[in-house]
């Protein structure tokens, strides 16, 4: 496909990161030389210095022939400026990233006429990950496949979880509840696990399930905790905003932590509901003046992936039940495991991937078979949701008899309303939906699996 990235700031060189080496011509457009002229040198991509909402630089771009423009810029006018140009001029699809919650409503009501293909919010598809993560206290992530029907979840092997010390054969006859064990983070190496595979302490689990044996599950190996209550959220940033009016539409008790004055006094006014805390929350004693140790949550959302990582020790180290923290740099992702910082979220990564399972859909419609993409352990591992639609050799045969590609797993299999886990005695068959977790990338087929 031919795609334009409109705006390379931290979330649109993530997507044109995601993007390259899957095949697409892709052209990116900025103000800023120096950035365009160091991403062609890092990219195999077309670059065109100026405002990426000007017809003439679209024009020079060869707008009329792309299949998507994405806008990514910081400014939310501009964005949807330039996708009704872009619109205008040929573009097939169209995606704007639009931050603002003043603009939220009437952009998505406009979208089809200002011919905007697919709205992006960084911050409220933040926040609305750290509700699951909040919603569900033993999990650490959480992506969902089959229309919400199947889920893939990520847990972490704490002490008293009864994984610990079981290889995955031991468990397949232990347990009642039915999941699979696909993938494997253990320090900074991703495994594919096969059956002699034992779990250790600390480990970081992704498994498949039913969406309605999940809780099951999780009780079975001991990791069902009490809900969470009382949270605490350190930084009044749009992420922040967007959870505590989310949150305080439950029953949820919450204080927000907000150094700047002109801010904390916005959303005091903004969130009747909540407690609103005019402070530094990266200071020790006004986190315990305000009761950090009663916490059963605590959310650090500055500005500054430092800050986060010190507060998020500390609210460990006062015992709070789950500590979620805002990462930017990928770079500090190995570090985080070591620290006790499990849960993680990455607003950048989490739009590429939205972006990108958006592209794979589109692609579909071209002769792919990716339904779904979901991007694993800081982009290490990939897990698609494939539709098998056209007849293959490799239907109705055991998986034990098919030759599969080493560090590839068949996850789950969904036919009609049967949810399956499959063994070796699983077939694939015409028409089913196939979940694959695989540390290759670019993967555009089910047969591309198969040796």
């Amino acid at each position: 496909m031919k795609i334009i990235i409109i705006g390379l700031g931290a979330i649109g060189k993530t997507i044109l990161t995601s993007l390259s080496g899957e095949g697409h011509t892709i052209t990116i457009i900025d103000e800023n030389r120096d950035k365009i002229e160091n991403l062609i040198e890092k990219h195999d991509v077309f670059g065109v210095v100026g405002n990426g909402a000007c017809m003439d630089i679209q024009n020079e771009a060869k707008m009329k022939d792309a299949d998507i423009a994405i806008a990514m810029t910081n400014s939310d006018e501009l964005n949807v400026f330039a996708c009704l140009v872009a619109k205008k001029v040929g573009a097939k699809y169209t995606i704007a990233r639009v931050r603002n919650p003043a603009y939220r409503k009437q952009i998505m009501d406009m979208k089809n006429e200002l011919g905007i293909s697919m709205i992006v919010n960084p911050e409220k598809e933040t926040a609305d990950e750290i509700y699951n993560l909040i919603s569900l206290p033993s999990i650490a992530q959480v992506d969902h496949f089959a229309k919400g029907r199947v889920l893939l979840v990520e847990i972490v092997a704490e002490k008293g979880c009864l994984l610990i010390g079981e290889s995955l054969i031991s468990l397949g006859k232990k347990l009642s509840s039915k999941v699979l064990i696909c993938a494997v983070q253990r320090g900074g190496s991703v495994i594919i696990p096969t059956g002699n595979f034992v779990i250790e302490e600390g480990d970081r689990i992704h498994f498949t399930s039913d969406a309605r044996i999940l809780r099951e599950f999780l009780a079975e190996i001991n990791l069902v905790k009490l809900p969470l209550k009382n949270i605490m959220i350190v930084g009044g940033s749009k992420i922040g905003y967007y959870l505590a009016n989310e949150l305080s539409k439950k029953k949820y008790k919450i204080k927000l932590i907000e150094n700047e004055k002109a801010i904390a006094d916005d959303l005091a006014e903004k969130l009747p509901r909540v407690t609103v805390i005019q402070g530094n929350g990266t200071q020790h004693d006004l986190l315990v003046e305000e009761g950090i140790e009663a916490m059963d949550a605590f959310v650090a959302l500055t500005n500054i992936d430092e800050e986060n990582m010190v507060v998020s020790m500390f609210a460990n180290k006062m015992k709070v039940r789950k500590t979620i923290t805002q990462i930017k740099s990928d770079e500090l992702y190995d570090l985080l495991g070591e620290l006790g910082i499990n849960n993680i979220v990455s607003p950048r990564n989490i739009v590429a991937n939205i972006v990108n399972s958006y592209i794979r859909a589109l692609a579909n419609t071209r002769g792919s078979n990716v339904l779904t993409l979901s991007r694993l352990v800081n982009n290490q591992v990939e897990a698609l949701e494939f539709y098998a639609k056209k007849h293959e050799k490799l239907y109705n045969k055991p998986l034990r008899d098919l030759k599969i590609k080493k560090n590839c797993l068949i996850a789950c299999i969904i036919r009609q309303n049967e949810i399956i886990v499959p063994d070796g005695n699983s077939c694939i068959k015409l028409g089913d939906n196939v979940i694959v977790v695989t540390t290759h990338k670019n993967f555009d087929d089910l047969t591309d699996i198969f040796e």
